[in-house]
């Protein structure tokens, strides 16, 4: 496994914004992908975003599409989730995977669960 260090997130308004980023403390060698997940307290796991560590090619659930942007930074192989207007359906506990692959139809999965600690964006309306 890949570990790795979040940070950012907390509370905003509706409308705000929020900063979230994550750095791979080892095996960094050996990533494809990192992006995030989101636990919503009434829905399942969901992916929010992904990018491709070498070329910078990011991909992001419909759902966040125009109002969030991953981007990395590869030297530091830290990658950073700005999330502008935000709404309550944001509210969840974030979390980082620091080795994400994609199936063939396209979807993104956690290749071997390196996770990040977690961290709680709340969204008040």
């Amino acid at each position: 496994q890949v570990p790795v260090i979040q940070s950012g997130g907390g509370s905003a308004p509706a409308g705000g914004s929020l900063r979230l980023s994550c750095t791979a403390t080892a095996r960094t060698g050996i990533i494809y992908a990192m992006g995030w997940f989101r636990l919503p307290p009434t829905r399942e796991r969901e992916f929010v975003a992904g990018i491709i560590v070498r070329n910078g090619k990011a991909d992001y659930a419909d759902s966040v599409k125009g109002r969030f942007t991953i981007s990395n930074d590869y030297s530091k192989h830290t990658i950073y989730l700005q999330m502008d207007n935000l709404n309550a359906e944001d509210t969840a506990v974030y979390l980082c995977d620091g080795d994400m692959s994609r199936h063939e139809s396209g979807s993104w999965y956690p290749a071997t669960g390196a996770w990040g600690q977690g961290t709680q964006v709340t969204v008040s309306s």
